[in-house]
């Protein structure tokens, strides 16, 4: 068995369930921010940098610039959005 089923498994020191909740919903922050940048990396390299070569122009690195920017703007309003619902 592993600590989650058997809490008293494992270290003697036991996490209350703010400390788990905690614990928890700094992992989905961490894997959220983890595909939030691979999605936008994909997505705006894709869009911006249409013959890939050992360095980015100018023009490639500003749109990379402003897509980021735009991803980063969009997400901000739908969080906004869904949080000020509830």
């Amino acid at each position: 068995m592993d600590s989650f089923s058997n809490p008293s498994a494992g270290s003697s020191q036991q996490l209350s369930a703010q400390d788990v909740r905690k614990q928890l919903k700094n992992q989905l922050a961490l894997e959220y921010a983890q595909q939030f940048l691979e999605t936008v990396g994909r997505k705006c390299f894709e869009k911006c940098v249409t013959k890939p070569g050992s360095s980015l122009g100018g023009s490639e690195s500003s749109c990379i610039s402003r897509c980021v920017d735009r991803y980063i703007e969009a997400t901000g309003i739908i969080s906004k959005a869904l949080f000020t619902s509830q």
